[in-house]
């Protein structure tokens, strides 16, 4: 199979917020810690930034479908929108092999004051769609949505659930070749997800098109994902079966704090 996404050596650096916006006070007590540092062992300012991802490299294959999991502030979503071109990275390089739909956040690309019918218009041309590709496909696109009584209905008095179907419904038939999606599924009746993760599902299978789920839900990882890859404080810790890394995610959860399984180590050696 041809490559769909090359990763190559991604590492992502955040400004510490913690040390933003400082008042004057702030910064007589750091100078305070820095003089008498011997009396104060909590006087150490804190870094001025942060990691959030470091030294990642995987490829996937077209056709593959990568589920991507991991605790809060593991790297999960910088990852995705690094893949989707929102933010570049610091380090590495990303590449991407086709036209891709990206849904992250449920009104992403959404303009509120704007109809769901004109929002349906402006995601699909940011998806990179033509105003003849959208027109053929609207019927379809609003019927899988199930909101064909509110597409003239301006989208701040959509619901989290509503913005969620029309984004999916759009990222899912413009056609891509990549499909990035993020937590949105969580949001929105069980019927509908159960519909979406189906829909993902064809359109792999039927299309050969490359799908990255991320999500905290191990039961959609397990129903949709061939592949799983488990990210740790901005690290690849687990890349393989969605069982074995699923299984290995919800131990860590168990042994978080306690003498156990490490969780910074690398599946193939040092992560640097």
């Amino acid at each position: 199979m041809s490559m769909s996404i090359s990763v190559s050596n991604v590492s992502k650096l955040y400004p510490n917020t913690s040390t933003n916006y400082r008042t004057l006070r702030d910064d007589l007590y750091h100078l305070t810690g820095r003089l008498f540092w011997f009396l104060n062992s909590h006087s150490e300012r804190k870094a001025d930034h942060f990691w959030a991802l470091r030294h990642i490299n995987f490829e996937v294959k077209r056709g593959e479908r990568v589920g991507i999991i991991g605790h809060n502030k593991s790297g999960k979503t910088t990852l995705l929108r690094i893949l989707a071109g929102i933010i570049a990275p610091t380090e590495g390089k990303v590449k991407l092999n086709g036209r891709t739909g990206v849904l992250i956040g449920t009104s992403a690309g959404f303009q509120p004051e704007l109809t769901g019918k004109e929002n349906l218009y402006l995601n699909g041309i940011i998806l990179g769609m033509s105003r003849r590709e959208i027109q053929q496909r609207y019927d379809e696109i609003v019927e899988f949505s199930g909101l064909g009584d509110s597409m003239d209905m301006p989208l701040k008095r959509y619901s989290s659930g509503m913005q969620a179907r029309l984004g999916f419904s759009v990222a899912t038939h413009c056609r891509p070749d990549i499909l990035l999606i993020d937590e949105v599924l969580s949001v929105g009746d069980l019927g509908f997800r159960r519909k979406s993760l189906e829909h993902m599902r064809r359109l792999a299978t039927e299309g050969n098109r490359t799908v990255i789920f991320v999500s905290q839900s191990m039961g959609p990882i397990k129903q949709l994902c061939t592949r799983c890859i488990m990210l740790n404080q901005g690290h690849i810790v687990a890349d393989g079966h969605p069982e074995e890394v699923t299984a290995r995610y919800l131990r860590s959860m168990n042994v978080e704090g306690q003498e156990g399984e490490n969780l910074y180590e690398h599946p193939h050696g040092d992560v640097g």
